[in-house]
């Protein structure tokens, strides 16, 4: 009988490349509306001009509580997946 090696490392390889590929995680990118939320927030007070320093230190402290938030949000599906995996009996 014979054996057919390339084959069977040819369907391996496909294996593994669509399983990686299921497995990759990427970030979604941010929604097109949130930068003009932001821009709107910033210029609210009317006193505020685009390239301003007080601008460009809203937008900053924006995006670091958007951050933040993401932040939080990751390490407690962590803390949930941990969780699951050492008390395995607890639904």
């Amino acid at each position: 009988m014979r054996r057919y090696a390339p084959a069977h490392f040819a369907v391996v390889i496909l294996a593994a490349l669509t399983l990686g590929a299921c497995a990759s995680r990427s970030d979604a990118p941010p929604p097109v509306g949130l930068a003009q939320d932001d821009d709107a927030y910033c210029q609210s007070g009317g006193k505020v001009a685009v390239g301003s320093p007080d601008y460009v230190y809203c937008r900053r402290d924006r995006d670091a509580a958007r951050n933040a938030a993401n932040a939080r949000s990751d390490q407690r599906q962590r803390d949930l997946g941990q969780y699951m995996m050492d008390h395995p009996d607890h639904p």
